[in-house]
């Protein structure tokens, strides 16, 4: 059954995109609408500013250089550093307005909602009007190259209340936040420029979030990302030497040996990856061939809201502490989607990662790690696995 979802769009007060999607049945039949302005004062985000000379100055945007050494693309994005670091629940910028309140810096024009999908205001990736997409570069010789980093970051809020999250909200609003990947997806792969389109959360303050709020971000990129690169590089050669997709040889591996595999419905797969890095690994697959989430079926999504909750659950009752209590397991959790003219190489599938080892210890990436990407893993992915069967049904 397809999800009952309107799709409501506007604009910010800045000139940002910001679209509601809502559940709630009196606002998908239409009875009700959104606040649809922006009260707030915000000029312009693209206006020229004034220096500190008093000169006026065009806008500039974020820029990316290129690691001539690694191939990778740095986006350069300094004007984040002032962004918003954990505030007070009073002053939240994902909490719906305030009643009756003439103002507030909040991001919600509306008392409540179900879920929002919005352009970032502090984007690290960001497409400037009449700035061409060209390389540059800072040397003569052409080594050092740079170009505007135009992609786009968007902001999805699963839910208003900031002491919820997405297993308290339940599967009809997990189909609500599935409706609005699958319609950022579709519009942003349409954009000139962009290359793949990551949907993700993270999760906790141990895994470096900086906002106390049930979110994530959606992030179009102007460039095949490098663990992407890594996996078309492996697909190709596979599918040169055997004819076959790499994925679905994976999935149907992990199936056969089954000593990694968490649970299964009937047309998903969560296991553990047979050279997991992380303390707390999973990686979640379809059944079939797809490359993107828009081309998931009415039933396979339906399907997703719940075995998605059911992996959060598990991640939860992972580590347990002396007095029998839980922690609640800090994550991050993504979508791997096929880049343009990657859709028969690579499969979607999501890919959770923790960096937390026990109940009071992390994961730090070392020397290993941070200096030569080589990493060391502190478990097996079969002691992953056999944890996570054991806690799955709680």
């Amino acid at each position: 059954m397809a999800a009952k979802v309107r799709k409501t769009a506007t604009k910010l007060a800045d000139g940002r995109d910001f679209f509601y999607f809502d559940d709630s049945p009196e606002y998908v039949s239409g009875e009700k609408t959104r606040r649809l302005d922006d009260p707030r004062p915000l000029g312009d985000r693209f206006a020229p500013h004034v220096d500190e000379d008093g000169n006026e100055t065009a806008f500039t945007g974020p820029i990316m250089r290129y690691d001539v050494l690694t191939g990778d693309w740095i986006p350069m994005a300094a004007h984040r550093m002032n962004r918003t670091f954990l505030p007070p629940a009073d002053a939240n910028p994902f909490a719906p307005a305030r009643p009756g309140a003439a103002y507030q810096d909040g991001e919600i024009p509306d008392t409540d909602y179900d879920v929002v999908v919005f352009e970032n205001r502090f984007a690290s990736l960001m497409r400037v009007p009449g700035v061409p997409d060209v390389v540059s570069y800072l040397d003569e010789g052409e080594l050092l190259a740079e170009r505007p980093a135009a992609g786009r970051c968007e902001v999805i809020c699963f839910g208003p209340k900031l002491e919820e999250n997405l297993i308290s909200m339940g599967e009809k609003r997990m189909r609500t936040v599935i409706e609005a990947w699958v319609d950022r997806t579709e519009e942003l792969m349409a954009m000139d420029g962009i290359e793949q389109v990551y949907c993700f959360e993270n999760h906790g303050v141990a895994i470096g979030v900086s906002l106390h709020h049930p979110h994530g971000q959606i992030y179009a990129y102007p460039f095949v990302t490098p663990y992407t690169e890594k996996m078309l590089r492996q697909a190709r050669a596979h599918r040169e030497k055997t004819g076959r997709n790499l994925l679905a040889d994976v999935l149907e591996t992990e199936l056969k040996l089954g000593d990694r595999i968490v649970a299964q419905t009937e047309h998903w797969v969560l296991y553990v990856p047979a050279a997991a890095r992380w303390p707390v690994e999973m990686h979640l697959a379809p059944r079939r061939q797809v490359a993107r989430i828009p081309e998931l079926t009415d039933a396979e999504r339906e399907d997703l809201a719940g075995i998605y909750l059911k992996m959060l659950q598990a991640g939860n009752r992972f580590h347990q502490n002396p007095d029998g209590s839980y922690v609640d397991l800090p994550y991050v959790s993504g979508w791997h989607q096929a880049p343009k003219g990657a859709e028969d190489d690579l499969r979607l599938h999501l890919q959770l990662i923790s960096i937390q080892r026990s109940p009071d210890k992390l994961k730090y990436l070392a020397g290993s790690e941070s200096g030569m990407f080589a990493w060391i893993s502190d478990t097996t992915p079969e002691k992953i696995a056999a944890r996570l069967r054991e806690v799955w049904e709680g």
